[in-house]
């Protein structure tokens, strides 16, 4: 594995009209990968939305082609200094759409014809104190639990498709106050806020850039962050707060203070999961008990535990939680 200080990863998306994506799409995957980039890039016809990784001097080439396109000429790319490559290939896809909230035709609302008003991270920030105002995250509950704006409500949803029956059933929240909304880098935020506006929210603002960008600016600083920020590679999470770090995510076993995702060893399962890495190795990364006895649990295979050792781990966890019920 490269390991050197020589590398940068790109975020980035731009809602704009793609005619022809799958062409698009063929052609991107061949230029990134003369480049050698990795990373993950989604295209459909309103628009295109990448992760990628690279060297400076690939990553500032990729950075250069793209402007010098007229269609992706403004796009603003956030940028991250790493020790080496944040994905293991390069995948270029065509999809239906570029972040996924799969609404009925009648129901969506294109970010180009109608989003909610841009706030700056500064303006974003004095909004934040305001009382009268209500900050709604956007994101997944497992992004949350990581990492969120202070005061936030937490949707209890896992994937962004589930976010408008989510603010359907609990929109007396949100209902005659001043909305802020927020996500990793923006692109769901544009995505939803339309829609969220139809619905008969009217105050409705979105953080410019998102969380990457609110981290960066050289006048907030990342300050009413709490926690750190969930990123879709290798990488899991970064940093925002500048000048204060509070741990929010809690061990699934223990609800001790953590912030190390792992996926649960069972593949049919692999429910995300905050664990550290003594509790790992106690449960076998099995989030529940049919988890841990899977056959297929890859904790097991990756450890080559013996019938013995598998043994003796269920009986250390089973001796643990009788001793708490008799506690």
């Amino acid at each position: 594995m490269e390991q050197n200080n020589n590398y940068h990863v790109l975020l980035y998306y731009k809602f704009v009209p793609i005619d022809d994506p799958v062409t698009f799409s063929e052609e991107h995957l061949a230029f990134c990968q003369d480049l050698g980039l990795k990373g993950r890039i989604m295209v459909a016809n309103e628009g295109l939305n990448g992760t990628v990784s690279g060297t400076v001097e690939q990553t500032e080439a990729y950075m250069a082609a793209m402007h010098n396109d007229s269609r992706f000429a403004d796009m603003t790319f956030k940028v991250d200094k790493h020790d080496g490559h944040a994905f293991k290939k390069m995948h270029v896809r065509h999809r239906p759409e570029i972040v996924s909230l799969k609404m009925n035709e009648d129901e969506a609302v294109s970010p180009l014809e109608k989003t909610a008003t841009f706030l700056s991270p500064k303006e974003f920030y004095d909004a934040m104190q305001d009382e009268e105002t209500v900050i709604l995250d956007a994101r997944n509950d497992y992004e949350y639990d990581l990492g969120h704006f202070r005061g936030a409500i937490r949707p209890d949803i896992e994937t962004f498709r589930d976010l408008p029956d989510w603010i359907r059933e609990n929109k007396d929240q949100l209902k005659d106050k001043k909305v802020l909304t927020y996500c990793t880098g923006g692109i769901r935020c544009e995505k939803f806020t339309g829609w969220l506006m139809n619905e008969g929210i009217e105050d409705v603002n979105q953080l410019d850039g998102g969380i990457v960008s609110y981290g960066k600016d050289p006048d907030v600083q990342g300050e009413l962050w709490d926690g750190r920020c969930y990123v879709f590679d290798k990488r899991i999470s970064v940093p925002i707060n500048q000048n204060e770090h509070v741990i929010v995510g809690k061990d699934y076993f223990d609800g001790h203070p953590c912030e190390r995702y792992v996926n649960c060893a069972n593949p049919d399962c692999n429910k995300q999961i905050i664990c550290s890495e003594e509790n790992e190795h106690k449960y076998m990364r099995g989030c529940t008990h049919e988890c841990r006895v899977s056959r297929d649990n890859l904790y097991v295979r990756e450890h080559s535990l013996s019938q013995e050792e598998f043994n003796q781990k269920l009986a250390n966890i089973e001796e643990e939680n009788q001793s708490k019920q008799d506690a």
